[in-house]
């Protein structure tokens, strides 16, 4: 996922403005006026999102008219799922933990002295 997706979408304005787009399109005045920010705010708020490709806009006259790309914000959530999604997998290292446990000196790590003999 590129970096500037995650920007976009973990700033509250931006993800009140995103939730915003999700019902329809809106003019930046629009959008100023709903959000309680300024035009010049919402404008860059705009620039950001659509450089992360997550929003779309529609020129209409004079306006143009801000909306959710549903499609992109659909690949981030299939790929924030598959995240979610993975197995994960035991810790099999020589030393109970990863197999760089005792160079980490990392909570799994048990000293040979200190293991349970398997026998």
């Amino acid at each position: 996922m590129d970096g500037k997706i995650l920007k976009a979408l973990f700033e509250p304005k931006r993800f009140e403005l995103i939730k915003l787009m999700a019902e329809r399109t809106y003019c930046v005045r629009a959008l100023a006026l709903k959000s309680y920010l300024s035009e010049s705010a919402v404008s860059q708020h705009l620039k950001t999102l659509r450089e992360a490709g997550l929003v779309y806009g529609v020129k209409k006259g004079y306006y143009t008219h801000y909306g959710l790309d549903k499609d992109a914000l659909t690949a981030v959530i299939d790929e924030l799922s598959a995240i979610r999604d993975t197995k994960r997998k035991p810790c099999d290292g020589p030393f109970y933990g990863c197999a760089e446990s005792e160079y980490l000196r990392c909570k799994s790590y048990v000293a040979p002295e200190y293991r349970e003999k398997n026998n």
